[in-house]
């Protein structure tokens, strides 16, 4: 059994009755975030890149013990700034722990923190938990390489259809079409007006691919049993 519940921009949390794990925790400062990070607790938390949106309040949660997992300019980073536990990985590399793994994959973007310091290279994660492979595809184009991670067995693909930063709508589609998950959610749109885009369509497109489309408003979540 796994929770997945949609947190508002790219900010997901993962459940599985044991562990606790959030992606790209962007809540402060988020108009689409549907809680504060405090109100929230995590055992684990991934983030894909550097910018302030993915970042977000990662550091918040690595405070109250949760275990970082990114690439080792972030997690050194990190650590500069107080966090313990940290897990350095780069393209391939897997975190496992009790019940589960995080494997990052790659992504085409670009990565700085706010102040301007380097964030390495971005990432994706596929992340296995309660039983389930969750694919986060953080921010990225439309990659060749996602016919390999597809080859993983997704049961649920958290694609990215804002545009202008990522893929949109139409290349998101094309990727379905390389990954093969059984689900797919939209992520990463509607929060600023350059990444407005229609995600009732999107599913609606995805489910003639014969991928099961989920739309989420912040703050729902769905129960993979």
């Amino acid at each position: 059994m796994l929770k997945i519940r949609f947190l508002g921009h790219a900010a997901v949390w993962l459940d599985d009755g044991r562990t606790k794990l959030i992606v790209d925790p962007f809540l402060t400062g988020n108009p689409q975030a549907s809680v504060r990070p405090e109100e929230l607790t995590a055992d684990i938390v991934v983030v894909t890149h550097a910018h302030g949106d993915h970042w977000g309040d990662a550091l918040s949660f690595c405070q109250r013990g949760a275990w970082l997992v990114s690439n080792f300019e972030i997690t050194n980073y990190a650590s500069r700034k107080g966090a313990k536990r940290t897990c350095s990985l780069n393209t391939g590399g897997k975190y496992c722990f009790e019940g589960g793994w995080v494997k990052l994959v790659p992504a085409w973007h670009s990565s700085s923190f706010p102040d301007g310091t380097y964030g390495g290279m971005p990432l994706g994660a596929v992340i296995e938990l309660g039983g389930k492979r969750v694919y986060h595809a953080g921010d990225t184009a439309l990659l060749a390489e996602m016919a390999f991670i597809g080859e993983l067995g997704l049961d649920v693909a958290l694609l990215p259809i804002g545009g202008t930063y990522t893929m949109d709508p139409e290349d998101a589609l094309r990727a379905l079409k390389l990954l093969k998950p059984k689900s797919v959610i939209p992520i990463h749109y509607d929060t600023f007006p350059a990444i407005r885009q229609d995600a009732a369509a999107f599913v609606a497109e995805a489910e003639k691919l014969g991928v099961k489309g989920i739309k989420l408003a912040p703050g729902e979540e769905i129960t993979l049993e």
